[in-house]
C-alpha cells in the first residue's frame, strides 16, 4: 500500500491497520522550524558502512610484536579482509591466504616463560614456538579438540575431545587418555535365586564344570596383573560432562555434570521468504522461567581411582532468601549455583572457584583444595537487585593471580562502581586497588606481574582512556589523551599500543603509539568515504540534568544552529538496556547518529540520553530498574523532555520518541503510560511482554513471572496499551530470533480488541533482530521520519 501525506495523516486519525509493506513514498510535511539545505538523505544514511566506510576491527598483534593484524574493507568488497601494518604504523598491506592460514589464533595459552603457545584452530591443536616463529600441528582428527593448556610441568599439552581429557607429551608424542566419561549406567550382571541355585547344582554335579570354572578364574587373575592400565570408567547417566580440568600436579580432574531438563518448549520462528519456496521453522529460545539446566561439581582423584561430588551446601549465605520473597515460605535448601573454574595459581598450589547463584543475587570467590575437598570463602558479593558490571558479568568475570601465587585479583561493585580488588588466600586480607566514582574494565596483568592495564571512564563518564597501574603503588597513570574512546590492544612485548580510537563524529580508526605517557599516536587507517566526509557532522553537546529523584542523567543534544522557539523535538532511546550511548565516541547506533543529523537539518532538536539501567555509571544507575522496567528508565525520558522544553524552547506538544529493542519497549511504555508527554513514537523490534523474553536477561531484573508477577505486570507494555493516545508506529522483523515476532502480534491483537485506531505495523519478512538489508533500514526510517513530520510539525 502506498500512502500520500494526507492519507497517512487521515490513517492515524480514522483507522488502524496491519501493514505488510516494504515500499513507502516519501512526502515530507511542512516544518514550522527553520530547516537547512541538507545533503543527507535517508537512502544514503541507511547504506551503513557503504556510506561511512568500514572501520578496522578485530585488532591483534603478531606473536613477535612486529606486526598488527586487523580486519578492514577499504575497497568496499563483499566482506572484510585481513590486513597488517608494522608496529611503527608503516606499510599497511593485505594479508594473503597462506599467511593468514599460518597465523596462530589470538586466543590460546602460553607457557610460563611465554616462549610457547598452544591453541586450537578449526578443531585441531597447534603449538607455536616464539623463538623460531613456527607452528606445529599436534592433532589432525575428525573429532574436534578444544581447550588446550600446558600441563603443570609444561611437558605435555592437555585438551578435551568429546568431553574427555587427553594429554600429548611434547617430546615423546605419546597420547594418553586421562578420563573415561561414559553415558548411561554401569552394566552389571545379576542373577536371581533360581539362576544361582542352578549354577551351584552344575558345579556340584559335574567335575568338568568345576575344573573349567577354576581355570577361568586363574586366567582372569593372571590377565589382570598384566592388563594395560586404563582410565577409570565414570558413568554419567543422563548427565553431560563439561569443563574438565586437570590440576597442575596431574593428580585430580575437576568437572561439571550438567542435567538438562527434558521437553522444555522453545519458540518456533517461521521463515517465509526462503530459497526452497516453503515455510521453514527456526527453533529459537525458551522464555523466562523455563526450567534451567542444573550442574554439580565432580572431582576424580586419579591416584585413588575414586570420584567425589563437591557440595556447596555449607557456603555462607547459600540458603539466604532474596528480599522479594521475604513474605513467602522460608527456604532451607541451598540455592542452585553455577560454578566456574578452578583457576589455578602459576605454581599450581592454589585454586579458586567462582560460584554464582541462579537468582543472580550472590557471587562467591572460594578457595578450593582438591586433596581435602575443602572450600573457604574468600569474598562474597551480594546484591538484592542483581550482580553485574564490568569485569563481573554473568559468568566467572575477570580475575587472576599476582606474582606471589597466593593473592587473587578480581573486580567488585562493593563501593557502587566496578573496581579492582585483591584478596590473600593465606591471610584473607582484602584490599581495594582502584577507587573513585568511575568504572574500570578490560583489566589485564602484565606478563611480569608488575603492572595492571585497564580502561576506565575516570576523566568523564563519556570518555574512555587506557591506564597503567603498578601492583605495588596506588595511582593509575593515564596513557591516552584526547576526548573519545581508546580501545587498546597491548603488544606481547608490552612496548607498543595498538589503539582503535573514535570521537563522537569520527568513526573508529587504527592508531599506534609507544607505551609511554606523552607519546604521540600515529594514525594507520583512513576508512571514511569521500561522500561521508563531505557532510559536516555535528558534535552533539554532552549535558547532564537532575532527574526527579535527584539522580544525574547524562544526555547528548543535537540542536539546529538557528533553532526557532516552540519547535519540534525527538527523544531517542538506545537499546540493550545496559548500554552507554550519551558519550563522546562513535556510537554503536551510528545510523541513528546520522539520522539525528538529518533530523536537525529538518528543524528538529534531538535528545539521546542514558536512562536508568544504562552502563557506565555504576551500580545504582544499573540497578535502578530492578522489579520495574518502564519505571525510572521511563521517567528519565519524561524528565529529559521537560528539560528540552525548559532549556531549549521545545514545544511541549511536539515531542516524539523512538528506539529499537529495549528502546522500542520504552517507546511503547511512553505512549501507553505518558500519553500527554509524547505526541508520537516509533517502537522498533520491541519487547511487549517481558514474560515472553529470555531467562538470562529478564530474570536478573524482574525475577521470574511466577515468583514476582507484579514486576512483570508493571513492566510489560501489553498491560498498559489502553492508555495509547498519540500516533504509534511499530516495526518488526519477521524472523527475529531475539524479540520474537509473536511479541508484536500479541500487542497488535490487544490494540485491536481495545479499538485503538492510531497505530501502524510495518513488517520486514527477511530481517532478524538486527537488520542487515539497506532496503529494510531505508523503509523503516522513512516511515519514522514521516511519522514525525505528520505529527510534530
Amino acid at each position: 500500500m502506498l500512502c500520500s501525506a494526507s492519507s497517512f495523516i487521515n490513517f492515524f486519525k480514522n483507522k488502524a491497520a496491519f501493514l505488510f509493506v516494504l515500499v513507502i513514498e516519501m512526502v515530507p510535511g511542512t516544518s514550522l522550524a527553520q530547516k537547512v539545505k541538507s545533503s543527507l538523505t535517508i537512502e544514503k544514511i541507511m547504506q551503513g558502512t557503504g556510506f561511512t566506510g568500514t572501520s578496522p576491527s578485530e585488532i591483534a598483534w603478531s606473536e613477535d610484536s612486529r606486526f598488527i593484524y586487523f580486519k578492514w574493507n577499504p575497497e568496499k568488497a563483499r566482506a572484510d579482509s585481513l590486513y597488517k601494518v608494522t608496529a611503527t604504523g608503516e606499510n599497511t598491506t593485505k594479508v594473503n591466504r597462506p599467511e593468514a592460514d599460518f597465523l596462530p589464533t589470538p586466543n590460546g595459552r602460553y607457557n610460563r616463560t611465554y616462549t610457547l603457545k598452544v591453541y586450537e584452530k578449526e578443531g585441531d591443536i597447534y603449538l607455536y614456538d616464539n623463538k623460531t616463529n613456527t607452528s606445529r600441528q599436534l592433532t589432525k582428527t575428525l573429532e574436534p579438540e578444544a581447550n588446550p593448556v600446558f600441563s603443570g610441568d609444561e611437558q605435555q599439552v592437555v585438551f578435551t575431545q568429546n568431553s574427555n581429557l587427553f594429554s600429548l607429551h611434547l617430546s615423546s608424542g605419546q597420547l594418553t587418555q586421562l578420563t573415561n566419561f561414559l553415558p548411561g549406567a554401569k552394566k552389571t550382571e545379576t542373577k536371581n535365586d533360581q539362576e544361582k541355585w542352578l549354577q551351584q547344582q552344575q558345579l556340584a554335579l559335574f567335575d568338568i564344570i568345576k575344573k573349567r570354572t577354576e581355570e577361568e578364574k586363574i586366567e582372569q587373575s593372571e590377565n589382570k596383573k598384566f592388563k594395560k592400565k586404563q582410565a577409570k570408567a565414570i558413568y554419567t547417566g543422563e548427565k553431560t560432562v563439561e569443563n574438565a580440568i586437570l590440576s597442575p600436579d596431574g593428580k585430580f580432574v575437576s568437572y561439571s555434570l550438567v542435567t538438562r531438563p527434558a521437553n522444555v518448549k522453545k519458540t518456533i520462528v517461521p521463515d517465509y521468504v526462503t530459497a526452497s519456496g516453503f515455510t521453514e521453522d527456526i527453533s529459537s529460545r525458551t522464555k523466562v522461567g523455563a526450567p534451567l539446566a542444573a550442574s554439580e561439581m565432580g572431582l576424580y582423584d586419579i591416584g585413588k581411582d575414586t570420584t567425589y561430588q563437591i557440595s556447596f551446601k555449607d557456603i555462607k549465605g547459600i540458603t539466604d532468601q532474596p528480599a522479594f520473597l521475604k513474605d513467602k515460605k522460608k527456604i532451607t535448601t541451598p540455592r542452585p549455583v553455577a560454578f566456574f573454574g578452578p583457576f589455578w595459581s602459576d605454581n599450581g598450589k592454589n585454586a579458586v572457584l567462582v560460584l554464582r547463584s541462579f537468582d543472580n543475587k550472590d557471587r562467591w570467590l572460594v578457595q578450593f583444595n582438591p586433596g581435602t575437598r575443602a572450600l573457604k570463602v574468600l569474598d562474597r558479593q551480594h546484591d538484592e537487585a542483581w550482580l553485574n558490571g564490568p569485569g563481573i558479568d554473568y559468568e566467572a568475570g575477570d580475575l587472576g593471580w599476582l606474582g606471589d601465587n597466593e593473592t587473587l585479583w578480581f573486580q567488585s561493585e562493593e563501593t557502587g562502581y566496578s573496581h579492582v580488588y585483591t584478596v590473600n588466600t593465606r591471610t584473607n586480607q582484602k584490599k581495594q586497588i582502584t577507587k573513585g566514582k568511575y568504572e574500570v574494565s578490560a583489566v589485564r596483568l602484565t606478563r611480569d606481574k608488575k603492572n595492571w592495564y585497564f580502561q576506565a571512564n575516570k576523566v568523564h563518564p563519556g570518555e574512555m582512556h587506557f591506564y597503567r597501574l603498578a601492583v605495588r603503588s596506588g595511582e593509575p597513570e593515564q596513557l591516552t589523551t584526547g576526548a573519545g574512546n581508546h580501545e587498546v590492544t597491548l603488544s606481547p612485548d608490552e612496548k607498543t599500543l595498538a589503539i582503535r580510537y573514535s570521537y563522537t563524529n569520527k568513526p573508529w580508526e587504527l592508531f599506534v603509539m609507544p607505551n609511554r605517557t606523552g607519546a604521540k599516536p600515529r594514525q594507520v587507517t583512513n576508512s571514511l568515504t569521500n561522500e561521508f566526509k563531505a557532510y559536516q557532522w555535528r558534535d552533539p553537546e554532552v549535558i547532564s540534568f537532575k532527574a526527579r529523584d535527584g539522580a544525574e542523567v547524562f544526555a547528548r543534544i543535537y540542536r539546529p544552529t538557528n533553532a526557532i522557539a516552540n519547535g519540534p523535538a525527538v527523544v531517542f532511546v538506545h537499546g540493550a538496556g545496559y548500554l552507554q550511548n550519551a558519550h563522546k565516541w562513535w556510537s554503536y547506533y551510528y545510523r541513528e547518529y546520522m539520522f539525528h543529523n538529518f533530523l536537525v537539518d529538518q528543524g528538529y532538536t534531538v535528545m539521546d540520553l542514558d536512562y536508568r539501567g544504562s552502563a557506565g555509571y555504576g551500580r545504582d544507575v544499573r540497578t535502578g530498574i530492578y522489579q520495574f522496567m518502564g519505571g525510572k528508565d521511563l521517567t528519565d525520558q519524561v524528565d529529559g523532555a521537560a528539560y528540552l522544553v525548559q532549556h531549549y524552547q521545545v514545544n511541549p506538544r511536539k515531542i516524539g520518541i523512538y528506539g529499537g529493542s529495549y528502546g522500542g519497549f520504552i517507546t511503547l511504555m511512553a505512549l501507553f503510560t505518558q500519553p500527554d508527554v509524547f505526541a508520537a513514537g516509533a517502537a522498533l523490534r520491541s519487547v511487549t511482554d517481558w514474560a515472553h523474553y529470555n531467562h538470562e536477561y529478564t530474570s536478573a531484573i524482574l525475577n521470574e513471572p511466577f515468583t514476582d508477577s507484579t514486576a512483570y505486570v508493571k513492566s510489560s507494555p501489553i498491560y498498559h496499551a489502553a492508555g495509547l493516545k498519540g500516533a504509534l508506529l511499530m516495526c518488526h522483523g519477521l524472523v527475529d530470533t531475539n524479540v520474537h515476532f509473536q511479541d508484536i502480534i500479541r500487542l497488535t491483537q490487544r490494540l485491536i480488541e481495545l479499538k485503538k485506531e492510531n497505530w501502524e505495523l510495518a513488517v520486514y519478512p527477511v530481517e532478524n533482530h538486527a537488520f542487515t538489508e539497506p532496503s529494510s533500514w531505508t523503509d523503516e526510517y522513512k516511515r519514522i521520519f514521516k511519522l514525525f513530520e505528520a505529527n510534530l510539525k
